[in-house]
């Protein structure tokens, strides 16, 4: 009985594990084991990092929106806790919009929940 060389599957596997790797330098593009390594990571660091860029957005619309609001006489927390109060549902993301391209309609609601 002749001994498997991987066929049809085995071959459209491969090929598509080399084929995600292009452009990776060296043999990690060319040998299929190294490539396998290679791409296992990559995908590992976009899951992870698919993840961190959440965090991160939130963190700048945060500063973003501290920097606006500091300039007008309030803290982040203190903004905040005023648009809470007035009911004012804007997440953090439409506000840091506003700080950084509509600077007076952002003046406008700070001064609103200032009074």
């Amino acid at each position: 009985m002749p001994r498997a060389k991987g066929g049809y599957k085995t071959r459209r596997r491969r090929k598509s594990v080399l084929e995600k790797a292009k452009g990776y330098y060296g043999a990690k593009s060319r040998l299929y084991r190294v490539a396998t390594e290679a791409v296992d990571k990559a995908l590992r660091y976009a899951y992870r990092d698919r993840k961190a860029k959440k965090r991160e957005f939130r963190s700048l619309w945060i500063i973003r929106i501290n920097a606006a609001a500091r300039a007008l006489g309030l803290t982040y927390s203190e903004l905040m806790s005023r648009l809470r109060k007035e009911n004012i549902a804007l997440n953090r993301k439409a506000l840091a919009d506003m700080a950084y391209n509509d600077p007076s309609a952002f003046n406008q609601l700070v001064e609103k929940v200032k009074n």
